[in-house]
């Protein structure tokens, strides 16, 4: 296990608290596991490994903890790997003992959000690893509704940086704002309400391009352009920052960075990530 106390991708623990408890809540119910309640002695206690079951990129441990703490506070979990870690098939992720119920009570929401999460960072190293280092692999608002700030610490976790979290932390200017404004007046405004933020433009078109440079945009987001045309919108970006945005796949993504763009945002690694195979073994 990696000892290096800087490399933390957990979201805020009060986040993962608050997330977990509605988990757990939807599971539970008002009555509990009634099946551990019909079959499992009360005073029965175990152990169990969670496993992966395939490889892929870790994420998501502090929920799969917290998922145990909150059930009962006296189940003993011990964690072998962090977030960001490479799992190979059949690697311990954690160890927990106590209570059957208890252990039993919290393993779907632990292995639920486990999965979801490794699954979002899997998915995010793959992008990384396609475009070796050429651009930075970027998020996007496009999350599971209640689970954004898990979302974005996996992609973290797995080698992708963070778009905005949400609408109250940046400004983007996209084609359904200019209905009331036109693109050089849009950016006037937002950098005279906004001086000290970065203020990023849509734009369709190199036309577009031209006039959001011209405008003063920091940063420009090219949206659903071929490399080719992203080439061209390079050359008459006058050195601001792109971004490349909308239909990205990883077979396509290498074809954006050889391009020399900054950055690539992938609304997939969020919110079309399949599940990795996590599983709880009693022993």
């Amino acid at each position: 296990m990696d000892n290096d106390e800087a490399r933390d991708f957990s979201p805020r623990a009060e986040v993962v608290a608050e997330v977990v408890a509605r988990a757990l809540a939807e599971d539970l119910g008002q009555l509990g596991d009634l099946t551990s309640l019909a079959v499992i002695p009360e005073d029965a206690h175990g152990s169990a490994h969670i496993v992966a079951r395939e490889p892929g990129v870790l994420a998501g441990t502090a929920a799969a903890i917290e998922a145990f703490r909150q059930v009962d506070k006296t189940v003993e979990i011990k964690a072998h790997m962090r977030d960001g870690d490479n799992l190979r098939e059949g690697d311990t992720i954690l160890t927990v003992a106590g209570p059957f119920r208890s252990l039993l009570a919290g393993e779907r929401t632990a292995l639920n959000l486990l999965q979801h999460c490794s699954g979002v960072a899997t998915l995010t190293r793959s992008f990384v690893e396609a475009v070796r280092g050429s651009s930075e692999i970027r998020d996007t608002r496009k999350t599971l509704p209640g689970l954004r700030a898990l979302e974005k610490a996996a992609v973290r976790a797995g080698g992708g940086t963070n778009h905005r979290h949400g609408l109250s932390d940046g400004v983007l200017i996209k084609d359904n704002h200019l209905v009331h404004s036109d693109l050089t007046g849009a950016v006037k405004k937002a950098k005279a309400l906004f001086p000290d933020l970065v203020i990023e433009v849509e734009c369709d078109t190199v036309m577009e391009v031209k006039e959001a440079v011209a405008a003063g945009a920091d940063l420009i987001l090219l949206d659903n352009m071929s490399p080719a045309v992203v080439v061209e919108a390079i050359s008459v970006s006058d050195g601001v920052a792109l971004e490349v945005s909308g239909g990205v796949t990883l077979e396509t993504v290498a074809a954006y960075g050889a391009t020399g763009v900054r950055y690539i945002s992938v609304g997939a690694i969020t919110h079309s990530a399949p599940a990795l195979d996590i599983a709880m073994d009693f022993d």
